[in-house]
């Protein structure tokens, strides 16, 4: 069932992560809430804050925060294919770098056979994941 106009008071905000597939359970984008990894104008938000329509929501995903505008509310879930009718991904492009750069990061570290790395290694590999 989707929202419509006439309710001014809009949705839950886990229901709304939920429904859009941005989390696999409701119960899940609950947890993110109160983890503090959900913003909604910049204040963290707890599961039960209401979103309205426009409003621009931001998800941290360590280390990309993600940002997506509110284009229309629903409550139910929804099919993959008709997930853009309800947000928009503005996402800058920088933060999906980051998430890129992790990945080559952590997968190029250590060669397979070479076992746990020493002290100094360990320093090394954590200089290149700060960005230093």
């Amino acid at each position: 069932m989707e929202k419509t106009g006439h309710d001014n008071a809009g949705l839950r905000i886990d229901k709304w992560l939920w429904a859009v597939r941005l989390f696999k359970t409701r119960s899940q984008s609950a947890e993110a809430c109160k983890k503090g990894r959900v913003f909604i104008e910049g204040q963290a938000v707890k599961p039960s804050r209401q979103v309205k329509e426009d409003d621009i929501v931001k998800l941290r995903r360590p280390p990309v925060v993600y940002s997506y505008r509110v284009k229309r509310l629903v409550e139910k879930r929804q099919p993959a294919s008709q997930v853009p009718a309800y947000l928009e991904d503005i996402t800058p492009r920088e933060e999906k770098e980051k998430k890129e750069h992790n990945n080559l990061i952590v997968f190029s570290a250590r060669d397979k056979g070479k076992g746990r790395p020493t002290k100094k290694e360990r320093r090394i590999i954590d200089r290149l994941k700060d960005g230093n």
